[in-house]
């Protein structure tokens, strides 16, 4: 869960940038009581972002990487794009394409079909988070390719901003294992091509979706879409 700080802690924390090991005076540049900013203070030791030595503040290494988001100027906590990884399954059954497609049934988006999908764990490499990711959702093992990264901006209808994601797409061969075929997060379902091309609620259309798996080369693409509901 994102840690939510109070904006005086914020302005600690900005100080502490720009000035390692400073005093308790050097940080107060609010007008508030000094019981009420020690508060403040105290609190960002308690949640590890700063610590004290010898009456010198700095930033912990946690502090830092957290004071590293925020905007300077604005003192907000920048919102960055997720990073995930985007698994297309694909098998030859009795000389047909198959494709493997996730029916989600969790918010949002509940109900769209799509590939599997997960985020990138902090210290993991896609292709790891890939491995990961479709053995939880499928219980399956298989060849994982990597053909490029796909790059979503998805606004409501309105034009608010819903979801700002980067893919690492892989293409999965050889599966192996037995499929489970429903997960606490969906379904997962075995496709043709025209039973795909048939499906409403798509994250990616059946082209799209080849546009990158056939691709001879490694790509990046950016895709908008424009939703009624999230």
């Amino acid at each position: 869960m994102e840690l939510k700080i109070h904006d005086f802690q914020i302005s600690i924390l900005r100080e502490l940038l720009f000035k390692p090991n400073a005093r308790f005076r050097d940080l107060k540049t609010v007008d508030v009581t000094n019981d009420h900013f020690t508060f403040h203070v105290n609190r960002l030791i308690q949640e590890g972002l700063i610590t004290k030595s010898a009456g010198k503040y700095s930033l912990t290494t946690r502090g830092k990487e957290f004071a590293n988001r925020m905007d300077t100027d604005s003192l907000q906590l920048e919102r960055q794009a997720k990073l995930a990884v985007a698994l297309h399954a694909v098998r030859i059954k009795d000389e047909v394409a198959e494709y493997l497609v996730h029916r989600r049934l969790k918010e949002p988006f509940y109900g769209w079909y799509g590939s599997h999908s997960g985020k990138i764990r902090w210290g993991e490499t896609p292709l790891d988070a890939a491995r990961r990711e479709f053995l939880e959702e499928t219980s399956l093992a298989g060849d994982f390719i990597h053909k490029g990264i796909v790059h979503y901006h998805y606004f409501h209808k309105d034009g608010q901003l819903l979801e700002d994601k980067y893919f690492w797409v892989y293409k999965i061969e050889n599966t192996k294992g037995e499929l489970k075929a429903k997960v606490p997060e969906g379904e997962n379902i075995w496709m043709t091509e025209k039973q795909y091309r048939a499906l409403d609620n798509v994250f990616a259309t059946f082209d799209e979706t080849i546009e990158v798996l056939d691709s001879p080369k490694l790509v990046y693409l950016d895709r908008t879409r424009f939703v009624e509901s999230y």
